[in-house]
């Protein structure tokens, strides 16, 4: 049976990653005792002592405890920022290339990505690889999450009992100085030689994401239409078992007009969308930031390392919790 440490389960991601990881029964988590978790000496040890360590950590404390590991059998995956540019890692998502699977099954080191970069990475590489947006081409994204994708403290921000909740604060942009820690992700796995112009929405909500990247047919390197375009991203994400390009139907795609970014909470799926017209178009990533943009996707990327069906463990279908947005 695989055994699996994760270093910084209490943090947001490290907890719901244990959430999803608890009642499996082909792995073994490994705890350590609460009065030694503060004991180097012990955390050493469990590093070492894992099959696969997942790192939930800052990124300082990322690097330290990859510092500590000397096992050669220990497979690491990093949820942290430290890591996910690194030659020397394998960016753990799946779906981004046909090679990227095998090259997560070889790792031994893991980058797990950012939430933001997977919805921009899973929408823009395909356009780069066909050559509908030229490498070279400005590119804009503008995304919007649920405020548990900042951690603790955000959290805590929106849900005190005071003035200063969730509804009071409403949705706002923020990293404005356009260096959004996710930008070097997104630009290199974008194979794009210069970095999108990304601009970040924290919502009053708990969880859920949507991700877009607007197009202007006569700025593309190879004009399409949306139709064509649907049919790049569907042709590109066949058979994967967590992405769900949604059809070409703004009726259907739609809630009253609106985008809801809620909809894939409680699971490891992305659904993908066209929208558009003869002169613009803008395409969309919806997923949950909990989970296909942080804890599912470490789990999915724990089950390909160790060769079994990625989908074990993992949900592809929305629960009842997902249709309303949490608020404080």
């Amino acid at each position: 049976m695989h055994t699996v440490f994760i270093d910084g389960r209490e943090g947001t991601t490290g907890l719901q990653i244990h959430g999803w990881l608890k009642n499996r029964i082909d792995l073994t988590l490994l705890e350590i005792p609460a009065e030694k978790r503060k004991d180097p000496e012990t955390k050493r040890e469990f590093l070492n002592g894992a099959d696969i360590v997942i790192l939930c950590l800052p990124d300082r404390a990322a690097r330290e405890a990859v510092a500590m590991i000397d096992n050669p059998k220990t497979r690491v995956i990093d949820a942290s920022t430290a890591h996910r540019v690194d030659p020397d890692w394998v960016y753990g998502l799946p779906e981004m290339a046909k090679a990227q699977r095998r090259l997560i099954r070889a790792a031994a080191r893991v980058s797990n990505p950012g939430c933001y970069a997977t919805g921009f990475v899973l929408l823009a590489r395909p356009l780069v690889e066909q050559g509908i947006i030229a490498p070279d081409a400005p590119v804009d994204c503008f995304a919007v999450s649920g405020y548990s994708g900042g951690g603790k403290k955000l959290i805590a921000v929106y849900e005190a009992d005071s003035a200063a909740s969730a509804a009071a604060l409403g949705s706002r942009n923020y990293a404005l100085g356009l260096n959004h820690k996710h930008i070097p992700e997104m630009q290199k796995y974008a194979l794009l030689t210069q970095p999108p112009l990304f601009l970040p929405v924290v919502g009053a909500y708990y969880q859920g994401m949507n991700v877009t990247v607007p197009l202007h047919r006569a700025r593309l390197k190879s004009p399409v239409t949306a139709r064509q375009l649907h049919n790049i991203f569907s042709d590109y994400y066949s058979g994967e078992p967590f992405i769900s390009v949604k059809p070409l139907d703004i009726e259907r795609s739609l809630e009253n007009g609106f985008l809801n970014p809620v909809r894939c909470n409680g699971t490891n799926r992305c659904d993908l969308f066209v929208f558009g017209n003869d002169r613009q178009m803008v395409v969309a990533a919806r997923f949950d930031n909990l989970g296909k943009g942080a804890s599912g996707a470490a789990v999915q990327n724990v089950n390909v390392m160790l060769g079994i069906d990625e989908r074990t463990g993992l949900s592809g279908e929305p629960n009842d919790a997902a249709e309303t947005p949490r608020t404080a």
